[in-house]
């Protein structure tokens, strides 16, 4: 059986819907799975022995360059080629309900009351009901499992596997990691400026818990604010990371502690302990664990209307996240 995942973006999403992988080959061993993504995020399913082939599209560059419209379109229809028995868009947006149909008419996705782009679900040839404010992993797990009959739990996904691979980091990362101290990866950017905790309180963590820091960046503003960071304490500000070096830095700390963003939930996808701060976002987009745990500030959230002005994420204490790691760290 031939099937296709389409999951264009963003790694966090990615990063979630992926722990899907393990339950569908340990049903059905000799399905064959491709997975259409946005190139840039490529890297997050690199290597991973479930995934066939890696299908990169380049649908981000049309907002600025309509003229690659007829160079995509050729290349899904190049993918198409593989005549694929079934096609799950997990996205959910007209985009990706589009590569879909475009890779098979036989297409499954989430129906029009779980969608955010309702348009996208007319596409579908069978449609799949999962409220949208539901647990974001659940919702994942469940279009991309239940269109093949199966029924995952909670508790599966619980006990899962790593899942995500990676070869051995560039030379000079490990050099960086301690061995006489635990080794904490602070993550502290993301899309949202009022997702970010702020700098002030990542230091008052770090002066309230004694530990190799190493920080991680993705952009020129937040390579500031780990410099920032640097500048006020003995902080390691990590060269910038493929998404290989990100995953293998991540599997080598000790702890994790970020923002609701991509980098932040490969920890849970690679079994590491963390804790992810939350404030204008829901809880709901994570898994709790014993050792993945998360952090929330006081405003209450709509998941159907989210508020990009909400910076009460400033709100929790520094104190509270020291505690917390502590907790981790002894026994985690």
């Amino acid at each position: 059986m031939k099937i296709a995942i389409v999951k264009l973006s963003a790694m966090g999403d990615i990063v979630h819907a992926m722990v899907a992988l393990q339950f569908i080959k340990a049903a059905l061993p000799e399905a064959r799975i491709d997975w259409v993504v946005e190139q840039g995020f490529a890297g997050v399913l690199a290597d991973n022995p479930h995934i066939e082939c890696v299908l990169p599209v380049n649908l981000k560059a049309l907002k600025t360059d309509k003229t690659l419209l007829f160079r995509e379109f050729a290349n899904i229809r190049r993918y198409a080629q593989q005549h694929y028995d079934l096609v799950i868009d997990a996205q959910g947006l007209i985009k990706s309900a589009i590569v879909a149909r475009l890779l098979s008419a036989n297409t499954v996705g989430f129906d029009k009351h779980s969608i955010r782009e309702k348009w996208a679900a007319s596409l579908y040839a069978t449609a799949i009901a999962c409220p949208y404010d539901a647990n974001t992993i659940d919702r994942n797990v469940s279009v991309l499992t239940r269109p093949l009959g199966l029924n995952v739990t909670r508790q599966q996904i619980l006990d899962k596997k790593p899942f995500l691979y990676y070869k051995p980091a560039e030379a000079g990362l490990e050099t960086l990691f301690a061995t006489d101290k635990p080794n904490i990866l602070l993550v502290i950017g993301s899309t949202w400026p009022s997702r970010n905790y702020p700098v002030e309180h990542f230091l008052r963590v770090m002066q309230g818990l004694p530990a190799n820091y190493l920080i991680c960046w993705g952009n020129e503003k937040e390579l500031q604010r780990a410099r920032w960071l640097a500048e006020r304490s003995d902080a390691n500000v990590l060269p910038r990371l493929s998404l290989n070096d990100l995953k293998a830095a991540i599997a080598r700390a000790d702890l994790l502690i970020g923002n609701d963003t991509g980098p932040t939930h490969m920890a849970w996808g690679l079994n590491r302990p963390s804790i992810t701060l939350f404030g204008p976002t829901p809880v709901s987009r994570v898994y709790q664990t014993d050792i993945n745990r998360v952090l929330k500030s006081p405003s209450s959230v709509n998941p159907f209307k989210l508020n990009k002005n909400d910076f009460s994420i400033a709100e929790i204490p520094p104190q509270v996240v020291v505690e917390s790691a502590k907790s981790l760290l002894t026994h985690g």
